[in-house]
C-alpha cells in the first residue's frame, strides 16, 4: 500500500483499525484503494496522542463509524461535514474547546459521543441532527442551562428540540415557483377560463417534531403555518380551490372567513370517524375542503363520499373487503357547480351554456404503502359515485329545463391527494380508464365479485371508468409533490375531462437549486408550510350545452 506525508498522522505511534482490517500504522484506505478489496470497511478508529486529522480523511465518504476518542485533539476542520454517511461518531477524551458548526450536516449521526473534552457550548446547528439517539456530554463544563435540559428524561431529543428551535434562519426564501405556459386562449369561440388549485395543508394534528424532527417546533405550530398556508392560496388566487387535511375547527374559523373575504364559498367534510366523536375531539379531525370563487361559480349541491360506508355496503361477508377497506375512514367529497356570465369570454350573455354545469371533486386517499389494494378499491368505488353523481345530476338538471343529453354534458375536474405515485393502479385506472384485475396493487386479495358489482367490465378482465380524463402534471415538469425526508414524489394530482379542457399553464416546481444549495431535506420548512407543494393549473372549457329550455339552472 502506498504512503506519502499526507497518509500520515501527526504522531509516529498512532494507529488505527477497520473493520475487518488488520491494525495498520499511520495508513488508510482512501475510496479508491477500497474499491478494490473484496469487502470494504466502513469503520475507523484512530487512537494515540492525534493533535490535527489528515484533510484525506474527509475523503472518505463511505464511513459510518468514526472512533476518534483518546486523542489530543484541539479541533474538527468543517470539512467533517463530507463524511455524510457517519452513523457514529466519537469524540470523547480530547481536548476539544469547540465544535464546527458543520457538524449539523451529518443528518445520519445515530450516535454522537461528545464526553470529557472542554467544552462550554455547543454549536446551534446541532439540532439539525434530527436522527441522533445518543449523545454523550459528560464531563465538559457546559453551561447550567444545558446541562438542566440534558439531564432531564429524554434529555437528548429535549436538548435537541431545544437546539434546532434556537438556531437562526439563514436559509433565503425559495425563489418563485415558475408558470409554465402550455397552449394559448382559442380566440373567436366561446370559453371559459379558470384555475384549479389543489393542496394539502398538513393539518396540526399530524405536524409534530415526532414526524418531522428536522422542522423547528415553532415552524410546525398551526399559528405560523396557517399565515403562510392563507398568503399562498391568496397570492396564487385560484378560482377552484382543493384542499386536504383542514380540521373542521380551522375550516371554520380560520379558511372559511379568510376566504370568505376574498370573494369564496366554500364546503367541507371531516373523515367519517368524526361522526362518533364527542365535540372536542370532532374538531381536529381532518377532511376535505372545496372553495369556488363566486364570480365565477354557483353551487348547485355537494356531495359526501365515505369509503367505509362503501365498502361496508358492498362487502358481501368478503374477508378483506371488511377487514382492510372498511376501517379506512378516507372521503372524497364534490361540488356540482355551475358557471357565471363573468366566467366566459366571447360569450352573449343570452347564451345556453352560460350556466354550465361542472363537477369538481376532491379526495384524501388512504396513505400507508402496504394497503395499496385499499387506495386501489377506494379510487375504484369514488370513480363509481362520481358515475352516479353526475347521473343523478343530469336527472335534475333536465327536470329544470337544462337540456342536456346525458351526463357527459357535466364536465368533471378531479383532484386531491391519492397517496400513489405515477406508475402505481390508481393512476394508471384514473388515467387509462382500465385497470387488470389481476393488478399486481391487489396483491393477493380478490376483490373480483364485490368489483364486478360496482364498475363496468367492458373488456375482459378489466375494470374500467367512462370518464376521459388526463392529468395535468406529470414527473417531467414536477418530480415530486410530496417532499420529506423519507419520501419524495408524486401523490397529489389534478385530472381534468380532456375532450372538452385544454391546460393553458400550470404551476412549476419549486427551485431544486433552492433545496440543495440550502440542504433542505425535507418539508415543513420555515419557509415552506406543508409537507405537500400546491399544484395550480389554468384550465379553458368549451361548453357542452348547447341548448336549453328557458336558459336557467334552478
Amino acid at each position: 500500500m502506498p504512503r506519502n506525508s499526507k497518509d500520515k498522522y501527526e504522531q509516529p505511534s498512532s494507529s488505527f483499525s477497520a473493520g475487518g482490517v488488520a491494525r495498520k500504522a499511520q495508513t488508510y484506505l482512501l475510496s479508491e484503494e477500497q474499491s478494490h478489496t473484496k469487502k470494504p470497511w466502513t469503520e475507523l478508529e484512530i487512537t494515540g496522542t492525534i493533535r490535527n486529522l489528515s484533510c484525506n480523511l474527509f475523503h472518505m465518504t463511505h464511513l459510518t463509524g468514526l472512533i476518534l476518542k483518546n486523542n489530543s485533539l484541539h479541533r474538527i476542520p468543517p470539512d467533517i461535514c463530507h463524511l455524510v454517511n457517519l452513523r457514529n461518531l466519537d469524540l470523547s477524551y480530547n481536548k476539544l474547546r469547540s465544535l464546527p458548526a458543520e457538524l449539523g450536516d451529518l443528518i445520519q449521526l445515530r450516535e454522537l459521543h461528545l464526553s470529557h473534552n472542554l467544552l462550554r457550548i455547543l454549536p446551534y446547528e446541532l439540532g439539525k441532527l434530527f436522527n441522533l439517539m445518543i449523545l454523550g456530554l459528560m464531563g465538559n463544563p457546559l453551561s447550567k442551562d444545558i446541562l438542566t435540559i440534558y439531564s432531564e428524561p429524554n434529555g437528548t431529543q429535549k436538548l435537541l428540540t431545544f437546539m434546532l428551535d434556537n438556531l437562526q434562519v439563514t436559509t433565503p426564501q425559495p425563489p418563485p415557483r415558475p408558470w409554465i405556459p402550455l397552449a394559448r386562449p382559442t380566440a373567436n369561440r366561446p370559453a371559459c377560463i379558470f384555475t384549479v388549485m389543489c393542496y394539502n395543508v398538513l393539518c396540526d394534528k399530524y405536524a409534530t417534531r415526532q414526524m418531522y424532527s428536522y422542522c423547528p417546533s415553532w415552524a410546525l405550530n398551526w399559528d405560523y403555518r396557517k399565515k403562510g398556508i392563507m398568503e399562498e392560496i391568496q397570492h396564487y388566487g385560484a378560482d377552484i380551490i382543493s384542499l386536504q387535511e383542514v380540521e373542521l375547527e380551522q375550516f371554520y374559523n380560520f379558511f372559511m372567513p379568510e376566504l370568505k373575504n376574498q370573494g369564496y364559498h366554500g364546503i367541507y367534510s371531516p373523515k367519517s370517524r368524526a361522526k362518533h366523536m364527542a365535540e372536542s375531539e370532532r374538531k381536529h379531525v381532518d377532511g376535505c375542503a372545496i372553495f369556488y370563487r363566486t364570480s365565477k361559480f354557483t353551487l348547485i349541491k355537494d356531495h359526501l363520499v365515505e369509503f367505509n360506508q362503501l365498502a361496508m355496503a358492498n362487502a358481501d361477508g368478503l374477508e378483506h373487503m371488511l377487514n382492510r377497506v372498511m376501517p379506512k375512514d378516507n372521503i372524497g367529497l364534490a361540488a356540482l357547480l355551475q358557471t357565471t356570465e363573468n366566467a366566459w369570454e366571447n360569450a352573449p350573455p343570452d347564451a345556453p351554456f352560460i350556466k354550465q354545469p361542472i363537477l369538481v371533486c376532491t379526495a384524501h386517499i388512504h396513505w400507508d404503502p402496504e394497503f395499496c389494494d385499499v387506495k386501489l378499491i377506494q379510487t375504484m368505488m369514488l370513480s363509481n359515485e362520481l358515475k352516479s353523481i353526475l347521473e343523478e345530476s343530469a336527472q335534475a338538471l333536465r327536470s329544470n329545463n337544462v337540456n342536456i343529453s346525458d351526463s357527459s354534458s357535466i364536465q368533471l375536474v378531479l383532484c386531491g391527494d391519492f397517496n400513489s405515485l405515477p406508475d402505481s393502479g390508481v393512476i394508471e385506472f384514473l388515467s387509462t380508464g382500465r385497470v387488470s384485475q389481476d393488478h399486481k396493487d391487489f396483491k393477493t386479495f380478490s376483490y373480483k365479485a364485490c368489483l364486478e358489482k360496482i364498475l363496468s367490465c367492458d373488456k375482459p378482465n378489466d375494470f374500467t371508468h367512462s370518464f376521459k380524463l388526463a392529468s395535468a402534471y406529470n414527473d417531467e415538469i414536477m418530480p415530486f409533490t410530496n417532499y420529506t425526508f423519507e419520501f419524495k414524489g408524486i401523490i397529489d394530482y389534478i385530472f381534468y375531462a380532456k375532450n372538452t379542457m385544454t391546460p393553458l399553464g400550470l404551476l412549476g416546481p419549486i427551485s431544486q437549486e433552492w433545496l440543495s444549495q440550502n440542504k433542505v431535506i425535507g418539508c415543513p420548512h420555515p419557509h415552506v408550510y406543508s409537507d405537500h407543494f400546491p399544484l395550480l393549473v389554468e384550465l379553458e372549457m368549451v361548453p357542452t350545452i348547447t341548448s336549453s329550455i328557458n336558459g336557467i339552472i334552478r
